[in-house]
């Protein structure tokens, strides 16, 4: 029986090695998100942690590994022991030395232990030996593949390593690669890729060239390579160390940093200008402040991601009991009693409220039965769905309270047996839809069952990015937002585009010495994601044609001047 169809016994457990891509979390495979999920032990280097640690179970016992920084070659290192949290305690993963001991000791007692590496365990990491000693072992093993990094960057810098005439590739670790590797990739006339750092990047391809390549050969260089701190340039063997240079990317402190250098004729390198989709995304690498919290701004959050950005939420206002709850209590009984023809739900918060009551009662989604329910907005049916209850009701235009209003229908004593809306939502919400339905012939039971507080202050880093200029952009959602984060965090730098939902939100932020670059057509937060949006690829798309290099807000000089563009 091979070591990997070795049932998990009690004594052995089974690991799982797993490749966690080259960065971009996105590139995880379905097997392996099934792996993380099972897992009761997560063993993982360094720089993948954050990429995995997302799919794991609640309670998983972490072991995060660190190379030996002296070591010539990253993966071959003598991992450390540094974290271990969860339901495990130090004494339940001893801090062993070894790398293969620290992953066969992680996986006694029947544990299942994944064991995370960057890139693919085959070709990126040094994993056969650790797979060798489970084989001896007794452990049982399977091998989980992951997008390799020497495969995976040169995609998302928009370099091909084959053509239609199917070059021949070759790869080479520069940091490990023998006299007569180089003479062998230097003899032929395929695509090279070779993994190496950013201070060897000009010895490697001065290595190539006394291997028999021609200077004026095509090479590009990709640093953190599919994360949106990706860079690429293009040169030739003969000029990538004179290109870098005028980078100012060497020397560096971070000249150590790894990446992926591709070389080749036909590589593609000369068309990566047409071919690049990944950096040449309309908000690659900026970094967008979104005065909302995790929740509200979830699927906010990866539309902007999905435009390049970085989005950073941060939470201005705090959601709060009401002080008086005797109210809510009324309209809770008289929603099982039948006093109410429809339910109206206007935030996520209102949703959250009315279910905690309902499980402060023993109450569930089945209270909902014959009771009509109205939602404003996708995210808003989005948690009513989550509680069980599919909404009647949501806006087909605007996704607001007028909107909602175009669609409901007026009151008929005919058809309605009851005449009542309960209206359960903020202290400080507007009297919009109240009156809308009142118009409509509705009575209406407009109900706090919540109350917004300003925020906590962010922690003091984020407050001196906000204040310094080190945010791209800022999504300012309402007028509440603006005074909100101007209270708790002080005025965002003049170099920040400021980007509203609409009118009343840019006149708010002007009232508060704020320019507005940005406003939405309409006012819907993925509306306004994308007017931003547009204004980034117009930005891109003006320095392009002045020959200028393409940077980010952010990378302005202080104090630069601004031109004013409101989309």
């Amino acid at each position: 029986m091979s070591p990997t169809t070795l049932p998990a016994g009690p004594e052995h457990g089974h690991v799982t090695f797993l490749g966690a891509g080259p960065g971009d979390p996105g590139l995880l495979t379905l097997r392996a998100v099934e792996a993380l999920a099972n897992a009761d032990v997560l063993v993982a280097e360094h720089e993948v942690l954050d990429v995995v640690r997302q799919h794991a179970r609640q309670g998983v016992a972490e072991v995060h590994t660190d190379a030996d920084p002296s070591d010539p070659a990253p993966g071959t290192g003598t991992p450390q022991l540094t974290v271990v949290d969860g339901t495990s305690t130090p004494a339940a993963v001893p801090a062993v030395r070894d790398a293969a001991h620290l992953v066969m000791e992680a996986a006694r007692g029947g544990r299942r232990v994944v064991r995370a590496v960057s890139g693919d365990p085959g070709l990126d990491a040094y994993a056969a030996e650790e797979m060798l000693a489970c084989a001896a072992a007794g452990v049982p093993f399977e091998v989980v593949p992951g997008i390799a990094t020497a495969v995976g960057v040169p995609a998302y810098a928009g370099v091909p390593l084959r053509d239609a005439q199917g070059a021949d590739v070759r790869f080479v670790d520069a940091r490990t690669a023998s006299d007569r590797c180089w003479t062998e990739v230097g003899a032929s006339d395929g695509t090279v890729v070779v993994s190496t750092t950013l201070d060897s990047v000009a010895a490697a391809a001065g290595e190539l060239v006394s291997a028999g390549r021609k200077p004026d050969t095509p090479m590009t260089v990709t640093i953190a390579g599919t994360t949106t701190r990706q860079r690429t340039w293009t040169a030739t063997l003969g000029t990538i160390a004179q290109t870098l240079k005028q980078a100012k990317v060497l020397p560096s402190p971070d000249g150590g940093r790894p990446v992926i250098a591709v070389v080749g004729e036909r590589s593609a390198a000369a068309q990566r200008d047409r071919l690049s989709w990944f950096e040449s995304k309309p908000l690659f690498g900026w970094k967008v402040l979104v005065p909302r919290t995790k929740e509200q701004a979830a699927s906010l959050s990866d539309q902007l991601r999905s435009y390049g950005a970085v989005p950073h939420e941060v939470p201005t206002i705090a959601v709060e009991p009401p002080r008086t709850p005797q109210q809510m209590e009324r309209a809770v009984k008289g929603l099982v009693t039948g006093r109410y023809e429809w339910i109206a739900f206007t935030s996520v918060n209102a949703v959250r409220a009315v279910r905690e009551k309902f499980e402060e009662y023993g109450l569930d989604a089945r209270a909902f039965a014959g009771i009509k329910v109205a939602a404003v907005g996708e995210q808003t049916a989005k948690a009513l769905v989550a509680f069980g209850v599919k909404p009647d009701l949501v806006p087909s235009g605007e996704q607001s309270a007028a909107g909602l209003l175009e669609d409901w229908p007026p009151y008929d004593p005919v058809f309605d047996p009851i005449d009542r809306v309960f209206l359960p939502r903020a202290d400080i919400a507007t009297e919009t839809l109240v009156a809308g339905l009142i118009e409509l012939g509705w009575e209406v039971d407009d109900v706090t069952a919540y109350r917004t507080v300003r925020a906590s202050p962010p922690p003091a880093e984020t407050r001196e990015a906000i204040k310094g200029g080190g945010f791209d952009a800022v999504l300012f959602t309402s007028s509440s937002t603006v005074r909100n984060l101007v209270g708790i965090a002080g005025k965002p730098h003049n170099v920040t585009v400021i980007a509203c939902i609409g009118p009343a939100t840019a006149k708010t932020a002007e009232e508060h010495g704020l320019r507005v670059d940005v406003m939405a057509p309409e006012p819907s937060v993925h509306k306004l994601a994308e007017a931003l949006a547009d204004f980034g690829m117009k930005r891109r798309l003006a320095a392009l044609e002045a020959g200028d290099p393409v940077t980010r807000p952010s990378e302005r000089r202080p104090g630069g001047r601004r031109r004013r563009t409101t989309t």
